[in-house]
């Protein structure tokens, strides 16, 4: 067998065939053998409609127990699953439908009009499955005469594991947004991506037979991630859990919803919680504190936060609800992997250090390793991506040979390196505010400003000035029924920041964010012009 990861399942699968594998919401529930037989009919459909290995197959749907089945069928006959924010908007997937070449597709029938919109203009996109079913209250039969059922598709299917062999060079793709707009396909071998991110938890294995250890869940895992599978943040987790012998959990609600969570915690006695930072840690604290303390949340040991970093102040709420459980997070993207996980001290304003993997550096611009006291790019080397789908000059951008012949991979992260050699993350380059020539990180000023107690949540961004360059602007979401002036909000981060930093002016406005809970950045500076220009 290979690190492939329909190998390294099914080896988990035949040593403890029954083990409970996926639950999905209060919708379904798989165990390995289950979720193993259902992707084999449905890897199978697949090849029966012409689908080979190195195809792309796209899934076009909300959380759900079959996502997690059509990745296992991809992987099985070798062909590459292709995520789809269902967010988009009819030009945003028509660009992703060019970019991501899809032979087949399996979409939910809600989204079946835009589907069919966009059927005659990709002919190459050869084949549909429909899933059907929708959630109490929704209407409308849209997409019901296209494609095939998916259960029609199964049932007429084997569950034979049957399928050629597999090869650790084949590929996963994940697309992201990121904070640059359009999505990019990142590529990874199989081989890389297992020992990246499920790696950094069980160990390098010098075999893929050593999984065998991990099949009566070593770890007790029973994680519930909160970032839809639609995205990285969401399917990563999963991995983490399957590969290592966990139980897998997925909310099924079409947006955060804390009062689902809480009764899944409650109900699979999910002992680990992945979220994505205060956007979900405080609204999830807050209906602890209320109508949900009578839940029973005790089996719950972690939460742990990726994509954003918990504040200081919603930290403290997240242990005052749940009690003395472990708060943390790590940092990582789509192109890093898994870099570092948090040492459990911290900076009182920029926020909580973070000890770095082996193969993770930080980097000057002459691609040498940063000492203690040094800023730099976060990177990584080893076990990286192959680069951008289709994208050279992007991929030869951030993924860079350094002059010793080592390949690195450069996201755009700064950090700065704190003397015991971890880390303190500072934030995009990309998002770099420069005024008057003094550069100021986003992430340094809002963990800042989080401090207040008035402030619920917070975005700064930096805008034109013809003097300065660019001057700081603080979009402020207030707690409820808080009023916050400019100055007193000034007056609070001058005790925390250099003067420069100190935002100079402040729109109270709720914070529009993303379906994985990031802010939306598009949003947040054109927010931050228009009040700035007010």
């Amino acid at each position: 067998m290979e690190f492939q990861l329909a190998d390294l399942f099914e080896r988990l699968c035949d040593a403890r065939p029954e083990a409970d594998a996926v639950v999905a919401g209060t919708q379904a529930r798989r165990s390995r053998i289950e979720l193993d037989r259902r992707a084999n009919r449905l890897a199978h459909h697949l090849e029966s409609a012409g689908i080979r290995a190195g195809d792309h197959v796209g899934v076009y749907s909300q959380n759900r127990i079959e996502w997690v089945e059509a990745l296992l069928a991809c992987w099985k006959i070798r062909c590459v699953a292709v995520n789809i924010n269902y967010r988009y908007v009819l030009d945003e997937l028509r660009y992703l439908w060019e970019n991501a070449d899809m032979a087949a597709l399996l979409f939910e029938q809600r989204y079946g009009p835009a589907v069919a919109e966009l059927a005659g203009e990709f002919p190459s996109l050869q084949h549909y499955v429909r899933l059907t079913g929708r959630p109490a209250g929704e209407e409308g039969d849209a997409g019901e005469d296209l494609g095939v059922d998916y259960e029609e598709a199964l049932a007429g299917a084997s569950d034979a594991r049957d399928f050629g062999p597999r090869c650790a060079d084949d590929l996963y793709l994940v697309y992201t947004g990121g904070t640059t707009g359009l999505p990019k396909g990142v590529l990874w071998r199989h081989e890389d991506l297992f020992l990246n991110i499920v790696g950094a938890l069980v160990g390098e294995l010098g075999a893929p037979e050593e999984i065998d250890r991990l099949a009566d869940n070593p770890f007790g895992m029973r994680t519930l991630t909160l970032s839809p599978l639609m995205h990285g943040g969401g399917q990563w987790p999963l991995f983490i859990t399957l590969f290592s012998g966990g139980v897998g959990l997925l909310p099924t609600s079409p947006s955060f919803d804390p009062d689902e969570v809480l009764r899944l915690i409650e109900s699979e006695r999910v002992v680990t919680l992945s979220i994505i930072g205060d956007a979900m840690g405080r609204p999830l604290a807050e209906a602890k504190l209320g109508a949900g303390s009578s839940l029973d949340t005790s089996s719950l040991v972690a939460i742990s936060s990726g994509g954003a970093l918990l504040t200081a102040p919603v930290r403290e709420m997240l242990r005052e609800a749940f009690g003395e459980i472990l708060v943390t997070g790590g940092v990582g993207s789509s192109e890093i992997g898994s870099a570092a996980r948090e040492t459990g001290s911290a900076d009182p304003v920029a926020g909580p250090h973070f000890k770095l993997d082996a193969t993770v550096a930080v980097l000057g611009t002459d691609l040498s390793v940063v000492g203690p006291g040094g800023v730099g790019r976060l990177a990584r080397t080893g076990r990286i991506p192959v680069g951008y789908y289709k994208d050279p000059e992007k991929t030869a951008a951030t993924f860079v040979t350094d002059g010793s012949g080592r390949r690195w991979v450069i996201p755009g992260d700064w950090a700065r390196v704190e003397p015991d050699g971890s880390i303190t993350l500072l934030g995009r380059g990309s998002a770099c505010i420069n005024s008057g020539g003094e550069k100021i990180f986003p992430d340094e000023v809002e963990q800042a400003i989080a401090e207040h107690p008035k402030v619920r949540h917070a975005v700064v961004v930096g805008v034109p000035d013809p003097v300065w360059m660019e001057r700081v602007v603080a979009l402020v979401e207030p707690v409820e029924q808080a009023t916050l002036t400019l100055p007193e909000l000034q007056q609070h981060c001058r005790r925390l920041l250099a003067g420069y930093k100190v935002p100079r002016a402040l729109v109270l406005t709720p914070i529009r964010r993303t379906p994985t809970g990031k802010v939306d950045h598009v949003w947040a500076r054109a927010t931050a012009e228009a009040g700035a220009a007010d």
